[in-house]
């Protein structure tokens, strides 16, 4: 890889200064959801057995540059010294300066520093906050993919001053991810839906360049659907971007990458639990009705499209998975996506936030090769952009 790891760095007696995400759901003053917090465990819990001393770095909220008291990372050290069984020292709780907190930190102890976001110098990505967190430590370790589109102090100029490396859970996605795009076992195959073809055209035209098989859903298939001509009817389509859709097909068929829309779907007169639909060929919604979930043939024509293929990404659900019975083709391509996963015949990488939750919904999200919860940072990999806080850990200093 180009980027080191954990494992390729000296780490006895040093200070590791490790930026991490956990910017969790909080209620009443209380962590509601710890799942960001358990996934930074592997790599703290490494370096203190490799003899280093954790500093974490992280963000919470958007307080802009300023001290906001709400959005203080302190409601997080309860949540942080149950997942990690150990004393977590907050900075801002020791009346002390970063420099001499870290200076006093004694063998097997944590410290978290207050959110990096205070500072304006931070999102600015500034040389002198840069330097201040430099000199805290003697390696730089970053454990948020989360947060790598972002050039920031912490994620990028930092990394530019000190030996660096990947944390365990950035370092699983950097290789689930390159697994699925930089060198795939192919033939691969790449799910997108979503509502709108305008917030994933960037996505759509690096994909195609990468996979055999383009399946495109929710309301962005409405949108190729009209391009080619078929009435959607009342449904959710974006029919100013026909001539776009028609390009991106145009572009597909150049690089004998396989556009796959429905050929059956399911219409509804209302968006609600309980309305009574009709599956329909897709030449065939009535002008009255709104398509809301692919139909079981275009399912089946999926999941032997699945069979086909080494590798799949997907990235967004099939039909408006909110809804029963609307959620039906999702998991019934989900489920046969971590069928033929748990069979050892597909790679699956997954990611999104829309994509996360869907999956949940299907009961398979621990049955694929690797489910992303990156957000922005997953959607600019798959879009082909390069990711500052990565990039960073492949130029940065490495002495």
């Amino acid at each position: 890889m180009p980027w080191k790891t954990l494992d390729e760095m000296e780490l006895d007696g040093k200070t590791v200064l490790v930026r991490v995400d956990i910017n969790v759901p909080v209620e009443d003053g209380k962590v509601t959801d710890p799942t960001r917090i358990e996934k930074i465990v592997p790599t703290v819990t490494d370096i203190l057995e490799a003899g280093g001393k954790p500093v974490l770095v992280a963000h919470f909220g958007r307080p802009k540059g300023k001290v906001v008291p709400e959005m203080s990372l302190k409601v997080t050290v309860p949540a942080l010294e149950a997942a990690l069984g150990r004393e977590v020292v907050f900075v801002g709780d020791s009346g002390k300066t970063n420099k001499q907190a870290v200076a006093e930190m004694k063998p097997g102890q944590v410290l978290l520093l207050e959110n990096m976001r205070f500072d304006p110098g931070e999102e600015a990505n500034d040389g002198r906050l840069a330097a201040e967190l430099a000199a805290l430590a003697d390696v730089y370790c970053n454990d948020a993919f989360s947060a790598a589109h972002r050039a920031h102090a912490s994620t990028e100029a930092v990394a530019q001053l000190l030996p660096n490396c990947a944390g365990r859970l950035m370092e699983a996605e950097l290789k689930a991810l390159e697994a699925a795009l930089s060198d795939p076992k192919r033939p691969v195959a790449a799910v997108v839906g979503g509502a709108k073809v305008s917030t994933k055209l960037d996505l759509l035209s690096n994909l195609l360049r990468k996979v055999d098989y383009l399946v495109i859903g929710g309301g962005m298939a409405n949108t190729f659907l009209a391009a080619k001509g078929i009435d959607v009817g009342t449904s959710l389509a974006e029919h100013d971007l026909a001539d776009t859709a028609r390009e991106v097909m145009s572009a597909a068929e150049e690089v004998s990458c396989e556009i796959v829309l429905p050929v059956d779907i399911v219409v509804a007169r209302a968006f609600e639990a309980g309305a009574e639909s009709e599956t329909v060929a897709a030449e065939a919604c009535p002008s009255d009705a709104m398509i809301l979930d692919a139909g079981p043939d275009s399912v089946a024509r999926i999941g032997d499209i699945f069979g086909k293929c080494e590798t799949l990404i997907w990235n967004g659900p099939l039909g408006a998975f909110e809804i029963p019975p609307f959620d039906t083709a999702t998991n019934a391509a989900a489920q046969k996506a971590a069928e033929l996963t748990e069979a050892g015949e597909l790679i699956s990488v997954a990611g999104g936030g829309d994509t996360v939750s869907a999956l949940n919904r299907a009961g398979v999200a621990d049955k694929f090769s690797y489910i992303s919860t990156a957000g922005g940072a997953f959607l600019e990999w798959m879009e082909g952009k390069t990711l500052p806080g990565v990039a960073a850990l492949r130029t940065g200093s490495q002495d």
